[in-house]
């Protein structure tokens, strides 16, 4: 595990894609953060979920009390998170805000879709940082948490995750996994302020690199 931060009441990770956050489903006894962890740590509680394909920055708390805050805090939006995902096609804009109202878990491959009637306000901010060839990298700032919002926001506007399929990517040699990396996390935690930032997982910088020598 690529350990960020630790400290009494925080864990802060680097996660890698594949592997789930939390065990569940049908899967209950793959591995899982919280597993590996606990093995290591003892007791933690998770703060906020990443998709298992999706790599980066990922909270635990080590206390009842602090995930009780941290919960909060997250709840309240008072924090910033920043995506950093590769996708299909060069938008034509440099700045863009998704508003897409989202609904979760839909049909039997538990799509994301857009439901202007039933779904759940969602927000997320775009910023283009590189037109490359074909594709495009671009920062994603969520101001909501909900299940695939990126994916399913960036997919809306025409532009799906590189190799996304779920989300409308043709298949790829690119990268075998949704190009999509939590890349940092800022938050107030007990009048401190944190900041975490996670490199680049290989799969994604060669992804990159890829692109850039089409």
């Amino acid at each position: 595990m690529n350990i960020l931060h630790l400290d009494d009441q925080l864990v802060a990770l680097n996660k890698p894609a594949g592997i789930a956050a939390v065990p569940g489903g049908w899967e209950k006894d793959a591995p899982s953060l919280v597993k590996m962890l606990e093995a290591d740590y003892g007791k933690v509680w998770i703060v906020h979920r990443l998709d298992k394909v999706t790599s980066g920055v990922i909270l635990f708390a080590r206390t009842a009390a602090a995930h009780r805050t941290l919960s909060l805090i997250f709840e309240t939006r008072a924090v910033h998170k920043v995506y950093r995902a590769i996708v299909c096609g060069v938008p034509g804009w440099d700045e863009h805000t998704a508003r897409h109202r989202l609904l979760p878990d839909v049909g039997h491959k538990h799509r994301t879709v857009i439901d202007h009637v039933h779904g759940k306000s969602a927000v997320t901010q775009f910023r283009v940082l590189e037109r490359i060839g074909s594709h495009t990298m671009l920062e994603a700032t969520p101001e909501t948490g909900r299940t695939h919002q990126v994916r399913a926001h960036v997919s809306a506007l025409g532009f799906p995750l590189v190799a996304d399929t779920l989300y409308g990517a043709p298949e790829t040699d690119i990268i075998s996994r949704p190009a999509l990396h939590a890349f940092s996390l800022e938050f107030e935690f007990e009048g401190k302020p944190f900041s975490f930032t996670a490199p680049y997982p290989n799969d994604f910088a060669e992804a990159l690199k890829k692109i850039r020598a089409i």
